[in-house]
């Protein structure tokens, strides 16, 4: 139907309100399903919001539910148009990963949260051994020295990694 004789959301409520619809029909479109609206004499589409062209429900149980919101609870429904190939279903692959993306970054921020809880506790607690810095780079620097070593040797052949 052309957009002169399409309702809006808001003009369809307050005829409900008023308890102006004759009837309402709803008709199998190509993708879905469309809403016609018979109140007075005139006989209207419901129509999208942004565009202004015919709203189409790409699902029946949505399209009955918003009509049950609206205040509409009894309509016929005309499915000769209707062809179930048609409805196109849309599928978001990225959201799959999207969401393991969230699971994995909440599960880092737990780990991460708890790993500095306790870090904190420790730091509290009075019988904490401070070492200091010189002292903890002089044992980093043994460490590092004997597995270059133990590495060497691995690499002469004179021992096994481990």
């Amino acid at each position: 139907m052309p957009a002169a004789a399409t309702i809006d959301h808001n003009t369809l409520a307050r005829l409900v309100e008023a308890n102006a619809v004759r009837g309402t029909h709803i008709v199998a479109r190509p993708g879905g399903w469309g809403v016609i609206v018979k109140y007075g004499a005139a006989e209207s589409s419901l129509a999208a919001t942004r565009s202004k062209e015919t709203r189409v429900f790409k699902r029946l149980e949505t399209l009955v539910g918003y009509l049950k919101e609206v205040g509409i609870s009894r309509f016929d429904v005309d499915a000769a148009d209707f062809d179930a190939t048609s409805a196109k279903t849309y599928s978001r692959p990225d959201a799959s990963a999207t969401l393991k993306q969230a699971h994995a970054a909440l599960a880092h921020d737990r780990w991460f949260r708890d790993h500095v809880g306790q870090a904190i506790k420790e730091a509290d607690d009075p019988s904490t051994q401070w070492v200091s810095n010189e002292v903890a780079m002089a044992e980093g620097a043994k460490r590092r020295a004997a597995w270059r070593a133990r590495g060497e040797s691995v690499v002469k052949g004179k021992g096994s990694p481990v």
